[in-house]
């Protein structure tokens, strides 16, 4: 019997999850859900979802987890959160959702980018919100609503992150945690609140955004989710951190000599530590912070999983294609650029494209692959040089679906950074992340 349990929450773009954790940050057996969910996307370069049939599945993940814990003694004390970082929506005056809830691919406002760039010192900017003018961040994306859609920004009176659209809903209370607002790219990382200088040009202000929570704040479900999950109806819910921050905590916790690897669906590298940001942040890594104390750098790419599964899907590649791989070493004429996803860091160029040079009739999709996965490799090498110039990282965990279905990749990847990777098997990090920062602030790590 666990005496105190907490019920965790991983918000991604391609599932919900909901978990029960005991106090030690353990997952218990069999106490899982999992909801996947596909975003929508256009021809134009939409990726998008339906904010209310979103929540709807975070509603049900949580039915289905207390339907299977319904045998299980304990009392669930806390409920800790993560969600994916970058979305917008808007909401009207009554809460009423005016806009789909755009994801980080969503690139319609890539050319308002470009404007920003016009308008503002992007260097200055970068080193003080730690984003760089790109269509996955807010400020382009708002620029772009509000220019070609104009009536609907007009009737838009708050900008939210889909977590904070959840905590609305279920605690009538728009919130939103440091961690959340600093994935935005209006939000100054060094001062912790909104940005002041893009909130000008975009005509916003901070009232059209949520109240950024304290760290330790928590609050309790409201009437309606409260009767509907009485087993939840006193458990104290903890603002929802990032789910790349929450990763990297369940992965690898904190410190400057040890890196987070992540191939998943994207891929990313990030260092998270105790105090405040560089004083200069390298040119092409982004910086947000985990709360008011401490940060996180790194870099994001596209390309991860999904350029394996593509190529995979387009040359009809076996199912044991792993197997196929070890037999063969990726062809030294042959290079696939890694941009059929779009490019963040580390050059964050809209107009970036994938591309497979040196074809020729004897290569067949194997090559092609193996070229993917050692270009993957290189972009994630860019990303370690250049954290490697604000820490020292001696100790690299690696983690993420596609890793595991891949142990050529993780060898690859090792080859490329002249480092040995240790592989980290930890079961739902980005949930475990969520529930290491709840218990640490309640005093029970």
């Amino acid at each position: 019997m666990e005496k105190s349990l907490i019920l965790a929450l991983d918000i991604g773009t391609s599932s919900v999850r909901a978990s029960i954790f005991n106090d030690a940050a353990e997952p218990l057996r069999g106490m899982s859900v999992k909801i996947e969910r596909t975003l929508d996307t256009t021809a134009d370069g939409g990726s998008e979802i339906d904010a209310d049939e979103a929540f709807a599945q975070v509603v049900a993940a949580i039915d289905a987890l207390l339907e299977k814990a319904k045998k299980l003694k304990g009392e669930i004390t806390h409920v800790a959160s993560c969600s994916f970082w970058h979305s917008v929506m808007g909401i009207d005056a009554k809460g009423k959702p005016t806009t789909k809830l755009l994801s980080w691919a969503d690139t319609r406002s890539r050319e308002y980018s470009g404007v920003l760039k016009k308008r503002f010192d992007e260097a200055e900017t970068h080193n003080r919100t730690g984003a760089h003018f790109h269509s996955s961040f807010w400020p382009a994306k708002l620029l772009w609503l509000r220019h070609e859609h104009a009536e609907v920004f007009a009737k838009t009176t708050m900008w939210l992150s889909f977590s904070d659209y959840v905590a609305l809903r279920l605690f009538d209370k728009t919130k939103t945690s440091v961690s959340m607002a600093s994935g935005t790219g209006i939000f100054n990382i060094r001062k912790c609140k909104w940005d002041a200088k893009l909130l000008k040009t975009l005509k916003i202000s901070p009232d059209n955004l949520p109240e950024i929570s304290e760290n330790d704040s928590a609050t309790l479900l409201n009437k309606k989710y409260a009767k509907r999950w009485p087993r939840l109806a006193a458990a104290q819910w903890f603002p929802a951190i990032a789910d790349g921050a929450a990763d990297h905590i369940g992965s690898c916790g904190f410190g400057k000599s040890k890196a987070s690897l992540m191939v998943g669906t994207s891929a990313a590298m990030r260092v998270a530590y105790r105090g405040e940001p560089p004083a200069k942040i390298p040119d092409g890594l982004w910086c947000y912070r985990v709360d008011r104390e401490r940060v996180i750098i790194g870099g994001a790419l596209s390309d991860g999983g999904n350029l394996y599964s593509l190529i995979k899907q387009r040359f009809h590649l076996p199912s044991n294609v792993d197997k196929l791989l070890l037999s063969r070493e990726a062809p030294d004429d042959l290079v696939v650029i890694p941009f059929f996803f779009g490019e963040r860091s580390t050059g964050y160029d809209e107009n970036a494209r994938g591309a497979i040079i040196g074809l020729t009739a004897t290569h067949d999709g194997i090559d092609v692959l193996l070229a993917a996965m050692e270009g993957v490799a290189f972009r994630l090498d860019d990303i370690y040089q250049r954290l490697k110039k604000v820490v020292k990282i001696t100790d690299i965990v690696a983690s993420g679906g596609a890793l595991r279905d891949s142990p050529v990749w993780t060898d690859i990847i090792a080859s490329v950074l002249g480092k040995k990777l240790v592989i980290n098997d930890t079961p739902e990090a980005s949930s475990r992340g969520a529930v290491l920062l709840a218990l640490e602030t309640t005093g029970k790590m």
